[in-house]
């Protein structure tokens, strides 16, 4: 069973007891609920790295402590202890290809379970379920990674995360770098993944079209600590609390915005899809006849 992830009273300083010494999360208490998607959003500096840092154990709490997977990790926690662990999160940094290295594709995907004394029977075939899951073909296995284009060198990459078989997949800003098309097509990949394998994923995004698309539920970080967290739906009621926090609007809600300004009509409207929009503006046309263009 998959439990939540509970951060309790979670404080970090970066060089403790040092002159370099920098708190970068201060008292943060939050719940990422098991098997569904969460994002955290948060300008740079807000803190957003380092908790994701707890969730696969780079680091401990200075104080206070994380539950991942049933297991509590506190400042004394023993590193030894800590490898069964991480096997259970898979994280997914930006420009995960430059984390490749093997001499081919099945090899760089079969070091991870290998690692974690998988025989090469049973690495080999996690290897080839994984490639199979990211739309790597066959014809590729006992290729070179490096020779295989970018976009199938991240797919190479996430199959090797995968391959450690995680309960909880972690991405931080995973399209960096990916032109519109492929942004849309590795998102829905991951929210597939997330589907068939009943997946806990915490995503990191600076992408209000992310957020309201894929997220169920949102934690917004500001200067080192816990802003808010709750639904898409809650978060994006206030524009100008977004804005004050420098979040920006989905595409959506700014043009019904705009739109509404433009009829001077009361902002009351907050659709989260296209697919909302257009009910929205319908809605308003047949509303005493409205002229909406």
């Amino acid at each position: 069973m998959v439990n939540n992830i509970v951060f309790e009273q979670v404080g970090y300083t970066y060089n403790a007891n040092s002159p370099f010494e920098y708190r970068a999360l201060y008292d943060i208490n939050l719940e990422i609920p098991a098997g569904k998607i969460t994002a955290i959003v948060g300008h740079t500096g807000s803190g957003k790295s380092t908790l994701l840092q707890h969730l696969n154990v780079l680091v401990r709490p200075t104080t206070g402590a994380v539950t991942i997977a049933g297991e509590k990790v506190t400042a004394t926690s023993k590193h030894e202890s800590l490898k069964p662990l991480r096997k259970k999160v898979g994280v997914v940094f930006q420009f995960p290809e430059a984390q490749l290295f093997e001499e081919t594709v099945l090899k760089d995907v079969m070091f991870g379970p290998l690692n974690f004394g998988a025989t090469e029977e049973e690495a080999e075939k996690i290897a080839r379920e994984k490639l199979a899951l990211v739309g790597i073909s066959e014809t590729l296995y006992n290729r070179s990674p490096f020779d295989l284009s970018g976009g199938q060198m991240r797919r190479v990459a996430i199959a090797g995360v995968l391959a450690l078989e995680p309960e909880i997949l972690v991405l931080d800003e995973p399209t960096a770098g990916l032109d519109p098309m492929g942004h849309v097509q590795m998102l829905e990949m991951f929210v597939n993944l997330q589907k068939t394998q009943n997946l806990t994923m915490v995503m990191v995004t600076h992408h209000m079209e992310d957020v309201v698309s894929y997220a169920e539920h949102v934690i917004v970080m500001n200067q080192g600590t816990k802003l808010t967290e709750g639904s898409p739906e809650a978060l994006f009621q206030d524009d100008e609390w977004l804005n004050d926090y420098q979040l920006g609007l989905p595409n959506t809600l700014h043009f019904m915005k705009r739109l509404e300004e433009r009829l001077g009509i009361a902002h009351t409207h907050y659709p989260l899809s296209v697919e909302a929009l257009i009910d929205d503006i319908i809605a308003l046309k047949d509303e005493e006849g409205t002229d909406v263009r």
